[in-house]
Formats: structure tokens, C-alpha cells, sequence
């Protein structure tokens, strides 16, 4: 599997299953999300261009496929990562793959990979990553994000915004040891966290070395704290939200995830899925040539 806030592990299977698996089937377990492990789509997630319209049978790709390489998508919130996967696979009329997943209410770059680009996707997957998250201090929530059910705090005087910008500053950069959210796809005895957690139960997840480059507090008004970082791989930034609300005494949970980059590739060069055209022309791809030499060991 990938990962989100927080990549890990290896890239996804090319072949995927059904976005939608057949009653009694387990889900294709995934790298932290809102329904964890869930069937259905979240309630109010955004639906596929193709999906609000109707549907319907696709007409078979009659164009030569494009030449394999990158498709670096801003995932909309709602979405799920194997969605946008889904959805460019049918486009390029290739197999496909992302270089990290995210969490269906996060949003921002997410690298897919098509053709042979799939088998480099461990490459992309081991790049810095540039996330920027609106912290609501005023509760915490079981998935550590607003899908779980607040847990209020009650905070006599709110810290000032020079004791968070402190607390971030000095508690997390470097490298230091972070546990993984409760609602993630980590496994404990053979057995993904979050099913434990979803039961009511208390995954006993052990902390790991997490790397954190840069962190900066770059807007503050209580409850919300909006912070921007750049991360190694393997980082969560709901475990940011709630381990910052721990040190301050308030509560902590993530409002938002926006992904601003991953390696290279940024928001600017992202394009939404649903905008690129059914038959995926040559130029909605960054060859995977060009894409491996901007890579920077």
C-alpha cells in the first residue's frame, strides 16, 4: 500500500479492484482514510464528472494510448485516491498507479503514474512532500480529522500565537519519534489499525522516526492554526494535529489537508481529474524521461 498525510510502504497494485466491491467482499485496504476500510462511498463525497451525469457504458479507446509517464493530478476532497487512479486509468487506456495516496477528505498533488511509469513509482514515493493544514485546537476527534466525532476541550486562556509558533518550531522538527493516527491502515498482529479502532478498541501502535524538514506556523486565530510542512516520507499530519494540541493543553485535530507537493511536481502543474479529456491526449503527460531527471538525489 501508499500513504497519505503520511506515505509509507510500497506503491499500489496495478491491477485494482472495483471502486464499489461486490457485497461480502473486503474493501482493498488503503493507506489511512475516512471510512476506514468501508465499502460504500463517504456520505457527500464528490462524485466522478461521469458519475453526476449518469454514467453509463464507456465506448472502448479506438487512439493509440499515450506514452507512459506522470499525470499529476490536485485530488479533489471527497474523492478517494484509487478514484483518481481509476479514473486516469480509463482515460489513458493503460494501467495506472499513484506515488502516495491521500486521505478522501485531503486535497492537492497527487502523482499517478501510467504505462510503465508504474513500475518507478517507489522513486516518486520516496520524495519530500509539502502539506499545508488548517489545525482546529478546540477538540480532538477519534481519526484525528473533522470525520470523527468532536471531542471538546475545554481551554482557559487559548495559547497565544507565539507559543504555537514555538511549540511547532521546537517539538517538531528534525527527527523525532511519532505514532501513527489510530484510524490508519498500519498493521498490529496481522490486522489493519483501523478495524481494531472502528470496533472501539485502542490500537497499540508503537511511535517511529518521522522527518520533518520544515514547519512554520503561517496563520493563527483560535481555534484554528494554519500550518504548512515539509516532510519525509512516512509522516501523518493528523498525528501533527493531534501530538500539537497535546503539548499546548488544548485539543487537536486536522480542519484541512492540503498536499502542495510532492518532490517536484506542485499545485501549479496539477490539473483536476475531471478536466482532462475522456480520450487523454499526449500532452496531458509529463514523459517519464523528463520526470526521472527532475528527480534530485
Amino acid at each position: 500500500m501508499t500513504v497519505t498525510d503520511k506515505p509509507e510502504d510500497r506503491p499500489e497494485p496495478m491491477d485494482y479492484p472495483p471502486a464499489f466491491p461486490e457485497r461480502g467482499k473486503e474493501p482493498e485496504p488503503r493507506e489511512d482514510g475516512v471510512r476506514y476500510g468501508s465499502a460504500g462511498r463517504r456520505r457527500g463525497a464528490r462524485k466522478p464528472r461521469s458519475e453526476r451525469n449518469g454514467g453509463g457504458q464507456r465506448r472502448p479507446r479506438t487512439q493509440p494510448p499515450p506514452p507512459p509517464g506522470l499525470v499529476v493530478v490536485d485530488k479533489p476532497s471527497g474523492m478517494s485516491s484509487m478514484t483518481v487512479v481509476s479514473i486516469i486509468r480509463r482515460k489513458a487506456g493503460l494501467k495506472a498507479g499513484h506515488a502516495g495516496t491521500l486521505d478522501p477528505l485531503a486535497t492537492g498533488v497527487l502523482v499517478v503514474g501510467i504505462g510503465a511509469a508504474t513500475k518507478h513509482l517507489e522513486r516518486f514515493m520516496k520524495t519530500r512532500k509539502g502539506y499545508r493544514t488548517e489545525i482546529d485546537l478546540s477538540a480532538f476527534t477519534a481519526t484525528d480529522d473533522r470525520e470523527g466525532e468532536p471531542r471538546p476541550v475545554e481551554v482557559g486562556v487559548p495559547p497565544g500565537r507565539e507559543q504555537v509558533a514555538t511549540t511547532l518550531s521546537g517539538r517538531f522538527t528534525g527527527v523525532f519519534p511519532q505514532v501513527p493516527p489510530d484510524f490508519s491502515a498500519k498493521k498490529i498482529d496481522g490486522r489493519r489499525a483501523y478495524d481494531t479502532a472502528r470496533r472501539g478498541g485502542s490500537p497499540q501502535l508503537e511511535p517511529r522516526p518521522v522527518e520533518v524538514h520544515e514547519i512554520a506556523l503561517v496563520d493563527y486565530a483560535w481555534p484554528i492554526a494554519t500550518v504548512e510542512v515539509v516532510c519525509e516520507k512516512g509522516f501523518y499530519v493528523r498525528s501533527l494535529a493531534r501530538d500539537l494540541g497535546k503539548a499546548l493543553g488544548t485539543g487537536g485535530h486536522c480542519a484541512s489537508i492540503r498536499r502542495t507537493a510532492v518532490g517536484p511536481f506542485r499545485l501549479e502543474g496539477a490539473v483536476d481529474p475531471d478536466d482532462i479529456p475522456e480520450v487523454m491526449p499526449d500532452d496531458a503527460v509529463l514523459p517519464l524521461e523528463q520526470a526521472l531527471a527532475m528527480l534530485v538525489d
